[in-house]
């Protein structure tokens, strides 16, 4: 259940952090299997580890002006 940044584009701020604490609880229950020797498919970290730095990225992101949240619309309206 890879995440796209095009699927997190849509995502408010509160869902943002929810998915991230979602995705850092995956992440420590797959190293914690790792640690037992339990876990089955180790190609599951890498991907919830991509997926916890691409929701960073997309937090960042928003911060420097680069993406937007949904409902917030760009000055398109040539009021400058």
């Amino acid at each position: 259940m890879a995440t796209t940044a095009h699927e997190l584009d849509e995502l408010n701020a509160v869902d943002l952090e929810a998915k991230l604490r979602e995705a850092k609880e995956e992440l420590f229950n797959l190293r914690f299997q790792a640690a037992t020797g339990q876990l089955e498919s180790h190609g599951r970290l890498r991907t919830v580890k991509k997926d916890i730095a691409r929701i960073y990225t997309v937090v960042r992101e928003r911060e420097l002006g680069i993406r937007t949240a949904p409902g917030q619309n760009s000055n398109e309206d040539g009021d400058a």
